[in-house]
């Protein structure tokens, strides 16, 4: 794949990928844990996301981390999380690799 081709959205996919969940070894977008990634025209980004557990003690670190990593990437200037338990997370949103990982296929 030529760097021309890789768009705003595969870095910012990319980027997602080196977020994780503390307790879990597979990353926030495979866990399915993105619900939703929105590119302004200006570079403004937003991100609708939730977490394994309403309750869950990272959830902080979690969202800085996504923020921090997303507003690195180059053409982003901002980006705001919005973080949502509509509708609740299950293991049915992981994708398959992840499945595989944490033993559920």
């Amino acid at each position: 794949m030529s760097e021309t081709t890789i768009t705003l959205r595969d870095q910012i996919e990319g980027v997602l990928r080196t977020v994780y969940d503390p307790e879990i070894p597979v990353n926030i977008f495979d866990l399915g844990l993105v619900y939703e990634i929105k590119i302004g025209d200006r570079g403004e980004v937003k991100i609708t996301m939730t977490l394994t557990a309403p309750a869950c003690p990272a959830a902080g670190e979690i969202i800085h981390d996504v923020q921090q990593k997303v507003e690195g990437v180059e053409g982003v200037v901002d980006c705001h999380v919005q973080l949502t338990f509509d509708p609740p997370w299950t293991k049915d949103m992981m994708s398959e690799e992840a499945k595989l990982e944490l033993g559920f296929l």
